[in-house]
């Protein structure tokens, strides 16, 4: 769904240097440019999207595909796989209001009280009585895992209860259902994605050292952005136990362009030719980020952990910090009173 995201965004304004292929990310995008015009053809199933930078290349296209195959066009695209699109003179709004609805319905939560920020700053454990039905826990999380494409602000609650999937206790359960209250305040919020938009690549990474309580292993976070708009993010489990906060965020910096991070120490060693005996242990392929460097394809800045942006994604936050970094990802509801 990253393909989409990143798809929607460039559609009316990029024209990359490419000859007629499948893309290597997802074998179902087709890319043609013909020198000046780019078009590009998505396919799920039977659903099938068509964007381009020409409007002709795109009727071409239509034409070709109405002549070997029964189809309908459906017009401009409004809703996709779950995922709701409106347009406006901004940008392209995308959100999965009817899903989230459909979610808070089921769990009987329609007319609960709706809470401002989706998690607790608590640490869940292995601890906590059995849940009789797991298959309840492991719907619901499966169910806000699908909400994560347009969701950002709910990415990190949902990892942490994905970890818990097999053996799922009440404070789990609580947990998800907290994350339903939060749900029926932001229901309608989705991503803008900018009409005006530099065509950039910029990216923050950052980690939480030690972060989970029953491997010790940190979480590496990122998100990159195209311009103003966001169009990836991940939060993931490192593979080894880091010693340091300092190798946590090297790991971390494993994602490219321009590269914002919040240690020096971590920037320090991606900078340096020197190879440092304290970072011998690090897994080799870490270091091809100090190789990016050099070679000119990634630029690394220094962010202060006050303007970090990737922490909404890596541990729970306070209202008030919640909602400003949400805020500056770019997440908003066109559905609240103005």
């Amino acid at each position: 769904m990253v393909i989409v995201r990143c798809l929607i965004v460039v559609a009316a304004s990029l024209s990359w240097p490419l000859h007629q292929l499948d893309s290597k990310a997802d074998y179902s995008l087709f890319i043609k440019n013909d020198g000046t015009y780019l078009t590009i053809l998505f396919i799920y199933v039977d659903a099938i999207l068509i964007t381009g930078n020409n409007i002709e290349s795109i009727k071409a296209l239509k034409q070709f595909l109405y002549t070997r195959f029964l189809i309908k066009d459906l017009g401009d695209l409004k809703f996709f796989l779950g995922i709701e699109i409106a347009r406006s003179k901004k940008g392209i709004y995308i959100s999965q209001r009817k899903y989230d609805l459909e979610i808070i319905k089921d769990s009987g939560y329609l007319g609960a009280k709706p809470v401002e920020f989706p998690m607790e700053e608590c640490k869940l454990s292995d601890k906590g009585e059995l849940l009789k039905n797991p298959c309840a826990y492991q719907r619901l999380d499966g169910r806000l895992i699908y909400l994560t494409i347009t969701k950002p602000d709910i990415t990190y609650s949902v990892h942490i209860l994905s970890r818990f999937m097999h053996e799922p206790r009440q404070p789990h359960m609580a947990t998800a259902l907290r994350v339903v209250h939060y749900l029926k305040s932001a229901s309608g919020q989705g991503l803008l994605l900018h009409s005006n938009n530099p065509l950039h690549l910029k990216a923050f990474c950052d980690s939480d050292w030690a972060g989970c309580p029953i491997t010790r292993r940190s979480t590496t976070r990122y998100c990159v952005f195209l311009g103003n708009s966001l169009i990836s993010w991940r939060t993931k489990r490192q593979k080894t136990v880091s010693l340091s906060s300092v190798e946590a965020e090297y790991i971390a910096m494993t994602d490219p362009i321009t590269l914002f991070c919040d240690n020096q120490d971590a920037l320090h060693i991606a900078k340096n030719h020197v190879f440092h005996e304290r970072t011998r242990h690090i897994e080799m392929d870490c270091h091809f980020i100090r190789d990016k460097i050099l070679q000119g394809e990634v630029v690394t800045r220094y962010v202060i952990s006050s303007q970090q942006l990737v922490d909404v994604f890596t541990k729970a936050l306070g209202k008030e910090k919640f909602k400003q970094l949400i805020c500056k990802l770019g997440v908003i509801d066109i559905h609240s009173p103005t």
